[in-house]
């Protein structure tokens, strides 16, 4: 068995939780259902984003010319920065997760 630990507290919205107790309950079979497609659509969209940065990779390592203006090559710079920052964002806030995740 496991249990999921999240405190409302550390992710900044324990105002929405206020009244909905501090009881473990067992997580039903619709609602467990439910939850492992929403993860399985999120892993897809993860493997869409590899494919792509893969995609991109072998552009730039191909022998094909690649032409941009300056204001292109920064905004793409900046593009790609944000990107990477938004996953360490979630690899992150994933990490947390995994530690509140725990098996009884």
């Amino acid at each position: 068995m496991y249990e999921i630990n999240l405190d409302p507290k550390d992710y900044g919205i324990e105002a929405l939780m206020e009244g909905m107790g501090n009881t473990p309950v067992a997580v039903n079979t619709e609602d467990r259902e439910k939850w492992a497609d929403e993860i399985g659509a999120f892993a897809g969209r993860l493997d869409e984003l590899s494919n792509r940065a893969k995609s991109l990779q072998t552009l730039f390592n191909s022998g094909t010319a690649i032409k941009a203006t300056p204001a292109s090559l920064k905004t793409f710079k900046i593009q790609m920065f944000n990107i990477n920052d938004a996953l360490n964002s979630s690899l992150e806030l994933a990490n947390k997760i995994d530690t509140q995740i725990v098996q009884k």
